[in-house]
């Protein structure tokens, strides 16, 4: 067999992908949608910040992950994705908000407290919200990608013409849990959106001395996935880009890969200075990517906002902020009786007449 022949014997046993749809379907922004859209980004900004401070004061306790400087890129991908399903990692705040858990819920899992969205027991790495179909964020690096898979296959196997969300960071391409979830994901054509959040820090390793790659939805040709690779600055861009993967996936192609690039503000965690980053390139980012200042600058040049209008928008948030951190302050902690009560599942089969139920000792 010819080189030729051979190429097209591979190319035949190996179609590429179908290509993404050329529009989203989502109908046009108007200054009344992004306005909203700009709020959604302010209302994780400031959530953030007041986080931040909380954690200095030592209110809100253990590791605590912030998200400034990547707001564009959950609220964009809401706003096609908004009756999905999402997974998300450790950095996970604001995709809690911007899928529709309350500030609340979010200020209160944060502090702890059992009116918070895990009832206090999951912290700031682990919230989780049913009512929204938040599945959770989680702390082990990659490992929760396969498990976008399994809601995957739900919702394909229940009809639901949905899609499942999986976002994650540059750190966690490079993990088996993550090729292996890929393959799977491509071999069943599973509703999946696997969206790696490019900010060029694992921890404080920059992408140069983490991967041979710059453009991580590359890995996606490995198990010929459709992908894509999208700057996530600008919260339009993202919700149109995003809205045509979701189309995508929902008309039954299967899973799309999508890198998007963003930059975060902060350190990794609250415990990380920063001081990696090399001189003058946050003040850079800070000035010429931030997404509140995009979309800000937008709607008053394009739309004719007034500075009235957009400040008291920000005002607006500025007091629903205050309020979710006083209901956390305020709110009880967990009773110690529930400890192990979502660690252990409760005895469900019955005993024999005479038969001791088991017995459970646990370290104090």
């Amino acid at each position: 067999m010819s080189g030729t022949d051979a190429d097209a014997a591979y190319a035949a046993a190996n179609p590429s992908p179908p290509p993404l749809p050329a529009e989203s379907g989502l109908p046009p922004l108007t200054g009344d949608g992004l306005l909203a859209l700009f709020r959604e980004m302010v209302l994780i900004r400031r959530l953030e910040e007041v986080a931040a401070r909380a954690y200095t004061q030592k209110d809100i306790r253990g590791f605590c992950h912030l998200y400034i400087g990547q707001e564009s890129v959950a609220v964009g991908v809401a706003a096609s994705t908004k009756a999905d399903y999402w997974f998300a990692a450790y950095r996970e705040h604001g995709h809690a908000l911007a899928k529709g858990a309350t500030a609340r819920a979010v200020m209160a899992e944060l502090y702890g407290k059992t009116t918070g969205a895990s009832r206090g027991q999951g912290g700031s790495m682990h919230i989780f919200d049913k009512n929204v179909d938040f599945m959770g964020g989680y702390g082990i690096v990659g490992g929760h990608v396969p498990l976008a898979n399994g809601v995957g296959w739900a919702i394909k196997q229940r009809n639901e013409g949905r899609v499942c969300v999986c976002y994650f960071g540059d750190g966690s391409a490079h993990q088996g849990a993550f090729f292996e979830a890929l393959c799977l994901a491509q071999l069943y054509k599973l509703p999946v959106l696997f969206i790696c959040e490019n900010n060029f820090y694992a921890m404080g390793t920059p992408l140069s001395r983490q991967s041979a790659l710059s453009d991580m939805s590359l890995r996606a040709n490995g198990v010929g996935m459709a992908r894509m690779q999208i700057e996530g600055f600008d919260v339009e861009h993202v919700r149109e880009q995003v809205g045509r993967a979701s189309a995508y996936a929902r008309a039954g192609n299967g899973p799309v890969f999508l890198e998007i690039v963003t930059y975060r503000f902060r350190g990794h965690s609250m415990s990380d200075p920063a001081k990696y980053r090399p001189a003058g390139e946050l003040e850079e980012r800070k000035e010429n990517s931030d997404p509140l200042k995009i979309t800000r600058d937008r709607l008053a040049e394009d739309f004719g906002f007034t500075e009235a209008q957009l400040v008291a928008v920000e005002d607006s948030v500025e007091t629903e902020v205050a309020d979710a951190a006083d209901f956390a302050k305020t709110s009880p902690i967990p009773d110690p009786s529930e400890l192990y009560r979502y660690v252990y599942a409760p005895q469900t089969t019955s005993m024999d007449v005479g038969e001791q139920a088991p017995t459970f000792r646990f370290a104090r």
